[in-house]
């Protein structure tokens, strides 16, 4: 269960949108923001007084100001909120399910709202078994070879031990990767299948020596 929600019928259908490049929410996944433009300081108004619930999407092109939405983005919750003495607002969204865009609302209040169909993702709502099987140690070799080659440090004590799910999304949600591939990496359909989008960008990058040649990128 995922926050409170038991299945996709008691998510809000219609949601605002806080268009972000190279962020990405996940399903239990905790996302922190510094807000401070004044139309997401209003939304971030709206949902703590409603059901705290907006959503993370990637633009995907477009102009600046009025980008276009990537199809598939992930509704939170507000988990936590602090606001700042000048006017910013620090909140935490913890992750409950994908969604698919199936249509953007008429507003005229200052930010986006999208009608979300959760359907494909209902399984976002129910945790994987803790014990379920995942081939590790290819999987830290990559994470290995990406972290040297960026010049990177983690606890790998933590990285061998935690959870699949818990490890694999906050390296997704974390590592500094091109908004398309972190757009591979929310529209994979499982958990194992983000397991290996995420091992094939963590070995393309680590490929990347810094002599001028750009490794292929996963579309």
């Amino acid at each position: 269960m995922a926050q409170g929600y038991n299945k996709a019928a008691d998510l809000p259908q219609v949601v605002p949108v806080f268009p972000l490049p190279g962020t990405i929410l996940l399903p239990r996944g905790q996302l922190p923001l510094n807000i401070f433009e004044p139309r997401y300081l209003n939304m971030i108004d709206d949902a703590m007084a409603g059901d705290r619930i907006l959503a993370m999407v990637q633009p995907a092109g477009g102009p600046v100001d009025l980008p276009i939405l990537a199809p598939v983005g992930c509704v939170g919750r507000i988990t936590s909120f602090a606001e700042t003495s000048d006017g910013r607002y620090l909140v935490t969204l913890t992750g409950c399910a994908r969604f698919r865009i199936t249509a953007e609302l008429p507003t005229q209040g200052p930010y986006r709202q999208v009608r979300a169909d959760y359907s494909a993702y209902a399984a976002d709502l129910v945790s994987p078994p803790a014990d379920q099987e995942m081939d590790r140690e290819p999987f830290l070799d990559a994470l290995r070879a990406y972290l040297e080659n960026r010049g990177l440090e983690i606890d790998w004590d933590t990285a061998e031990s935690a959870p699949p799910e818990a490890l694999i999304n906050s390296l997704s949600m974390a590592l500094p990767f091109e908004p398309a591939e972190k757009q591979a990496l929310i529209e994979a359909m499982s958990l194992l299948d983000r397991a290996e989008v995420l091992t094939a960008l963590m070995r393309i990058d680590a490929a990347d020596t810094g002599d001028g040649e750009t490794p292929p990128s996963i579309q």
